[in-house]
């Protein structure tokens, strides 16, 4: 049985120790042997506290012999994002000026967790600064997608993707401002969520500008099933103590699927999802219907729009705080990139735009618009445009015979890119990014994998994002897909059992993606 504890997801472990039908240690050493099996290969866990973590462990079991009571996740063992904090452990956000970054108390959420009996097994890899969609930074280095290795498991949390797709983890605490959580779920074929604006704020210091409220970055949770990540929403958020006035969560058995209206969307604008994305949703709607959901189409008003709101707001401070945080450090060649754009004057940038259009990168021009030094005047005005947006698609969502209780949609337009695919596709669309807009929880699950024929089946353009995206999808059949399921602000539960209701399904499918159907590396 130790040697299959791997397996299993947290609240199954959770239940069989407090039954006593293994114990903590026994999990505990049991995922740290996957471990150490599998991320010589991924780099995924870049931080270990091993020994920690086994005293912890038999402390743990101690108290369950005493008969004392237990928390939510007694003995379950989680992995954390690396710029999350934890006592003793470093926080560099892949900064080297940082190395010796060592916080003196965990940050709020995983505090949260550890007091609900989790066990911290070490610290996953993420993007330098957590400002593109892979894992790669000059202090850790790169980690590979156990689906391919010649791809990337995503980003920022893309370290926590890739150990808890295989196997060596059951649950993965990261951070989302612009799909971080969700689209390292899609790429590794596991399931990822983000909460709503405010419920789970982030207050990690090295990646947005300090200070910068409007669009907020959430604490989320990677596992490998649905149930395991609201386990852990549950308890992060407070709702399990009352007394810290947390705002309750809904339950989502208590959803009534048949009274749903589904809204579905497969196009962002700016760049055509793939075609096993396209399918994917298309299949979803059909699950969602045959339980008698009412599943409508829907154009989201203006996600181009709400993509370049995104960026604008997010480099507002021309940047300062990247470099800030920076002091001199390596810095990976798309923050170099990011930096410089962020840090240009308005005039350089509208003469880059002029060039970029005329050589095959019209939807790089289309954003290099919201960068560029600014005063606090214009600031303000794309913040005020941000809440107009906001109330935009609220008037769109309560438009029509019913209003739309929640948005399909694709997870990202692509699957896993290849390492350094983010240098032209640093951009993936609005697929993800527009739930931070508009500070929507939104959540991931696996539901399909890239059929050959699909590798080459979306129509695209010359332009040099789409020829990317093209290359993307050559060669990815057998890649995970995932779809996106997002709910009205403080209805968490409600996407949570849509999502549930489309991992039942899928668990069905042949083509879903999971353990079974992992290379045979991480079998």
């Amino acid at each position: 049985m130790t040697e299959q504890l791997w397996k299993l997801g947290a609240r199954r472990l959770g239940t069989m120790i407090a039954q006593g039908e293994v114990s903590t240690l026994e999990v505990v050493n049991a995922h740290i042997d996957r471990i150490e099996s599998v991320n010589p290969l991924l780099n995924a866990v870049v931080v270990k506290r091993y020994d920690q973590a086994r005293e912890e462990a038999e402390e743990l079991d101690q108290k369950r012999a005493r008969g004392e009571p237990l928390g939510p996740l007694h003995g379950v063992p989680v992995t954390v994002k690396e710029s999350l904090d934890f006592g003793g452990l470093p926080t560099t956000y892949g900064v080297t000026a940082h190395r010796h970054d060592f916080p003196g108390k965990d940050e709020l959420h995983v505090g949260r967790l550890r007091d609900a009996g989790a066990v911290v097994l070490g610290k996953t890899n993420v993007a330098q600064l957590l400002m593109f969609l892979e894992a790669d930074n000059p202090v850790y280095g790169r980690t590979q997608n156990p689906w391919a290795l010649d791809r990337s498991p995503g980003g920022s949390s893309g370290g926590e993707g890739a150990i808890i797709a295989a196997l060596g983890s059951p649950l993965g605490v990261g951070s989302d401002i612009g799909g971080s959580v969700r689209n390292p779920a899609s790429s590794c074929g596991i399931v990822g969520f983000k909460p709503t604006a405010g419920r789970l704020p982030d207050a990690g210091r090295g990646s947005a500008p300090i200070g910068q409220l409007a669009i907020q970055s959430q604490v989320g949770f990677l596992a490998r099933r649905v149930e395991d990540v609201t386990l852990a929403l549950d308890v992060a958020s407070g709702a399990r103590n009352p007394a810290e006035g947390s705002r309750s969560l809904g339950e989502p058995s208590s959803v009534e699927l048949s009274k749903l209206v589904v809204g579905f969307y497969t196009d962002d604008g700016f760049l055509p999802a793939c075609g096993a994305a396209v399918r994917a949703v298309h299949e979803a709607r059909d699950a969602l219907s045959r339980r008698g959901a009412t599943c409508i189409p829907f154009t989201p008003p203006e996600l181009v729009h709400g993509l370049t709101l995104f960026h604008e707001i997010l480099a507002g401070d021309g940047g300062h705080g990247m470099r800030r945080f920076l002091d001199g450090s390596p810095a990976d060649f798309r923050i170099k990139q990011l930096v410089a754009i962020a840090s240009a004057s308005r005039p350089t940038l509208a003469a880059i735009g002029f060039v970029a259009k005329h050589t095959k990168r019209r939807k790089l021009a289309t954003l290099l618009g919201a960068y560029g030094r600014r005063d606090v005047g214009s600031h303000w005005d794309a913040v005020a445009s941000l809440e107009e947006y906001r109330a935009k698609m609220l008037a769109a969502l309560d438009r029509g015979p019913a209003p739309i209780d929640v948005l399909l949609s694709p997870a990202t337009a692509l699957p896993a890119v290849r390492h350094g695919g983010t240098a032209e596709l640093g951009v993936m669309g609005a697929y993800d990014a527009i739930y931070n807009v508009l500070g929507y929880p939104a959540g991931v699950v696996p539901f399909t994998r890239v059929f050959e024929s699909e590798e080459t089946s979306t129509p695209r353009t010359s332009d040099r994002m789409d020829q990317a995206a093209l290359d993307t999808e050559r060669g990815s059949s057998g890649l995970p897909i995932g779809v996106q399921v997002a709910a009205r602000p403080f209805r968490e539960h409600v996407a949570l059992a849509v999502l549930g209701a489309l991992e039942e399904d899928a668990l069905a499918r042949s083509d879903r993606p999971g353990p079974d159907s992992l290379p045979s590396l991480f079998r």
